[in-house]
């Protein structure tokens, strides 16, 4: 029933209010950031669009990773180091973009939420790593120049993780597939 001051229109009915505790989506749009000021605060030092993140354990590895890698350049042996300077920290810049668009699109409901996941514990192992072999060089019972012609063990190693891990993905999509 409609008034006849009221002329009466096709308009879609209006939402239903938001369901949780009052201000819960406030905070939810405050946790948003930009990612292309997370991606030029990376550019401008590496680290720094982490923290603007919130990833301060991710940030302080890229910063150690880029200072660990102008350190061994200089110490150790300048060929496979110095190709480390560049990837870390064009790899920083794109990691903070990343995040900040993975987090955004939490945020407001692009991406579900459930499959956010704390920090890797193997942020804290690599530090603790890296600080025992730098640790073990400095007191010299360890020379990182001699060790120097191995380091490309080191990129076998990641590419049959990254093999592995790949394989074993498409095997579980393969498994969760719709059953007809």
């Amino acid at each position: 029933m409609s008034s006849p001051d009221v002329p009466e229109t096709n308009l879609p009915p209006l939402p239903a209010p938001p369901s949780g505790p009052p201000g819960a989506a406030t905070a939810r749009m405050s946790l948003i950031r930009n990612p292309w000021v997370a991606a030029g605060l990376s550019f401008l030092f590496p680290g720094l669009g982490q923290i603007y993140n919130g990833q301060a354990q991710k940030a302080f590895i890229f910063l150690a990773g880029f200072v660990g890698c102008i350190y061994a350049s200089i110490e150790v042996n300048p060929l496979p180091f110095a190709f480390g300077i560049p990837f870390v920290y064009f790899f920083n810049i794109i990691d903070a973009f990343r995040s900040a668009s993975l987090a955004a699109a939490r945020a407001t409901g692009r991406e579900p939420a459930d499959d956010i996941v704390a920090e890797s514990p193997a942020w804290g192992i690599s530090l603790i790593a890296l600080g025992a072999v730098i640790l073990l060089h400095n007191f010299g019972w360890l020379s990182l120049a001699a060790l120097a012609r191995w380091w490309p063990l080191v990129l076998i190693v990641a590419g049959a993780w990254f093999l592995k891990d790949s394989l074993r993905k498409r095997e579980e999509r393969k498994d969760d597939g719709p059953s007809v």
